[in-house]
């Protein structure tokens, strides 16, 4: 039995059940149904909408009233005030649409199983009908561009089917030489979902303003009849069936008109297809496969094989609080690798709130980047867990976004630099959202989105090392943002620097008269991310040996920033005054940003803040949506409390109905995907995050400057015995671990950069001179350094 697959002994009934499969780029949902196969198709550039201006020129203004307010103590009108500062909402990624394959099978399905085999990156389904077994193989091939499914089964002549493609955008369909095409327009505008106007989706004309798009099916049949028909084809009596479907838009980049400047849409379908269709299935099987094992290999993570894998995993799920199921934690940690791969490769968009995959016009929050904790999020596996490649997008979109806020941060602020908001899409929105009002600035009042990603380019550094990098594209970036953030501060009148306006994400504080309001001065997160992006600005000058005097003006203002404050209830402050609430179990966690994923709040160097700051957690509670209980994993692996991080593992690993929506009780869908619930893919990837934080940190330096590599930190006392290989260290390390009844009995490490750094166990700590190679035993326990 394959224990890295998902298996189910029955079809999907709700696209939450459906099977994910993506290159990147194009994203497909497989349903698996025996007599209808349903395949719900995205491809990761089809958005609504346009280039266009968000900037707000009255904002400059009314951002002084604000200030004028928040420091006369009428918190009230600094909220209203905000209002004013807003531009209009994000634009929606979009369905492609959806593959229906139709079956006339005789008899009754019987011996039904569907998977998704995530060591191959394939899904099957098979079954019996009228006596004879079917099988249906599919894959999306990165180095193909296109999705692939063979029909075969063990009979000769019978395999018959019919095939639509269709589309709920405006769309046509056409059949011609055996090749099935839907082309369509995207709106050039839509409301997000719930802030529906008058006109909610609205479209120009076909030759207009907004995306052109084409999706092509090319069917080959071994035996047997093909035949078209109005807008689809007839397979009759064949042996087999081979379908290759290509896919593309019209977007020439996230300043360029899509209309009127736009690539042809289907040429570059077509000519995916072209190449794809010279090939047999097997050839096509083969380059996928060993594309997709190249990244997906790397790292095996073992805890532990139960009977528990012979069951389906629906089942596993619903009784995986029960105990006894260790490798089901191992099989989520690496599905969140898996989608990281299908959604985020060289050259294609970041996973967005969705990876790639969405069934709706009007989806949740637009399924477009959130970027106040649910992209970066996504991302916080990337680096530790060996997908270093998987990182370009969001770097990319990094320095896209940067052009755009650029002239944001000087039209808004008055400010040099760039900065984004809370929001961005495919155009890269700068500017905070809110429709001009309609927005509550509880979300849409918060500027410090581009700092938070900058978090992203250091991280790749301090992973790889990657100094041309740094130089050439992560330190521009980081300095330019600082270079804003540096204008925003504000002197509070005793000294200090502090933000204003300021939030804590989508939080609300609680006024001693009783009134709720989102909107004050230096926000505990606030305050932390500067310190994040300041202090990495300072350390990336001093790699580089440049800009001494900015380093010196970062240093400075570093120094001056607000202290944190610890509350009456023992907790660190989420505001610049004591308004926390001890009855609050908000989902966001944002005042603890200095502990993870930032690395300023640490026993070691901060004890008093650390305690704080666990208080705090301990206080917000167990539960919240799926991403939340995702972050808090990371928390408490910081915390080096395993089992504590474990019971939040677990809760995140309760099967959710598809049909529910509660912000308080999130979990994990049948399929796995991560149950905000509705949907958000955050919550998978920072469930993968926390595993690996549970077993490897690397966040901390000595006094030399030595990375300090802290061996599972946080182990549950549920994991007793495992092994893993192929983590990955911040300064250049690989890492591979084995433990039997809660201790390390042998640990491989490799320098890829040759530097030294300190090995911590919570038994003994070792210094290592990586460069001599030598290998060492802790209590009779080898570790090996090459």
């Amino acid at each position: 039995m394959n224990p890295l697959r998902l298996w189910y002994s029955q079809p999907a009934a709700q696209w939450v059940e459906a099977l994910p499969l993506g290159n990147g780029r194009l994203g497909a949902m497989l349903f698996g149904g025996a007599n209808q196969e349903h395949v719900q198709l995205n491809e990761d550039t089809l958005w609504a909408g346009a280039p266009r201006d968000w900037n707000n020129p009255g904002a400059r203004a009314v951002l002084l009233r604000v200030r004028e307010a928040l420091f006369r103590d009428d918190f009230e009108q600094a909220n209203e005030l905000c209002k004013q500062m807003q531009g209009p909402f994000t634009q929606p990624y979009l369905t492609l649409g959806d593959l229906y394959l139709n079956f006339d099978h005789e008899g009754e399905v019987s011996a039904y199983e569907r998977d998704l085999d995530l060591d191959r990156a394939v899904a099957s389904v098979r079954y019996t009908a009228g006596g004879v077994n079917f099988t249906r193989e599919t894959f999306c091939s990165y180095p193909d561009q296109v999705l692939v499914m063979r029909l075969t089964s063990d009979h000769p002549g019978a395999v018959s089917f019919s095939v639509i493609l269709q589309s709920p955008l405006r769309a046509t369909n056409s059949t011609r030489d055996g090749v099935l095409r839907v082309r369509g327009k995207a709106p050039r505008h839509v409301d997000p979902a719930g802030h529906e106007g008058e006109d909610p989706i609205r479209y120009d004309s076909d030759d207009g303003e907004g995306l052109n798009f084409e999706a092509q099916l090319h069917l080959k049949i071994v035996g047997g009849t093909l035949k078209e028909h109005g807008d689809g084809l007839t397979v009759s009596g064949a042996d087999e069936a081979l379908l290759v479907l290509g896919a593309a838009t019209s977007f020439n980049g996230f300043d360029r008109s899509p209309g009127f400047e736009g690539k042809d849409a289907a040429a570059l379908a077509a000519a995916a297809l072209a190449t794809a269709t010279t090939r047999s299935y097997d050839q096509l099987l083969r380059a996928h496969v060993k594309d997709y094992r190249k990244l997906f290999a790397r790292v095996s993570l073992d805890l532990g094989v139960t009977d528990a894998v012979k069951r389906p995993t629906d089942w596993r799920l619903a009784r995986f609080a029960e105990g006894g199921d260790p490798q089901l934690a191992a099989l989520f940690f690496q599905f969140g690798r898996y989608l990281l791969i299908a959604s985020s490769r060289p050259g294609t968009q970041p996973a967005n709130l969705q990876g790639i995959w969405n069934d709706a016009v009007q989806p949740p929050w637009n399924s477009n980047y959130t970027i106040n904790i649910n992209t970066e999020m996504n991302y916080w596996p990337v680096e530790v867990c060996n997908l270093a490649e998987c990182h370009e997008p969001l770097l990319t979109m990094i320095e896209e976004l940067a052009v755009k806020g650029r002239v944001t941060a000087e039209v808004n602020y008055g400010c040099h630099g760039w900065v984004a908001h809370h929001n961005t899409d495919l155009w890269r929105q700068s500017a905070p959202v809110g429709n001009y009002g309609e927005g509550n600035p509880v979300w849409a009042s918060w500027p410090m989105g581009g700092a938070w990603l900058c978090q992203d380019l250091w991280e790749h550094y301090a992973f790889s090392g990657d100094s041309n990098f740094l130089r050439d594209r992560g330190y521009p970036l980081m300095r330019d943002a600082a270079r804003f953030y540096l204008d925003w501060l504000v002197e509070d009148g005793q000294g200090y620097l502090v933000t204003a306006p300021a939030t804590s994400p989508e939080n609300l504080y609680t006024m001693p008269d009783g009134r709720r309001l989102a909107v004050s001065i230096a926000s505990t997160m606030d305050l932390a991310i500067l310190w994040d992006l300041f202090t990495h600005c300072i350390a990336a000058t001093e790699v580089l040996d440049l800009d001494t005097d900015f380093r010196a003006e970062l240093q400075v203002a570093r120094d001056r920033l607000l202290p944190y404050q610890i509350g009456r209830h023992g907790q660190l402050q989420e505001w610049f005054r004591d308004w926390d609430d001890p009855e609050d179990d908000h989902r966001h966690v944002s005042h603890l940003f200095g502990v993870h994923p930032g690395h300023q709040l640490t026993p070691e160097m901060t004890p008093e803040l650390f305690r704080a700051a666990q208080r705090s957690l301990e206080l917000r509670g167990d539960g919240g949506t799926g991403w939340s209980m995702g972050w808090k994993i990371n928390l408490w692996a910081r915390f080096r409390d395993g089992d504590h991080a474990y019971k939040l593992l677990r809760n995140s690993l309760q099967l959710v109905d598809g049909r529910e929506t509660n912000y308080r009780r999130g979990g994990t869908y049948p399929n796995l995907f991560d149950a905000h619930p509705p949907f958000q893919i955050d919550g998978n990837f920072g469930a993968t995050a926390g595993i690996a934080e549970m077993l490897l940190q690397s966040h901390r330096t000595t006094h030399s400057g030595d990375r300090i590599l802290h061996l599972l930190p946080a182990l549950p006392s549920a994991w007793p015995a495992g092994s893993v290989t192929g983590l990955r260290a911040r300064g250049g390390f690989e890492v591979a671990l084995d433990w039997t009844e809660g201790r390390l009995t042998e640990v491989r490490i490799k320098s890829n950069l040759g530097n030294r750094c300190r090995i911590e166990t919570g038994e003994r700590v070792i210094q290592f001179d990586t460069q001599a190679g030598s290998g060492y035993r802790l209590n009779g326990d080898l570790i090996v350094v090459t």
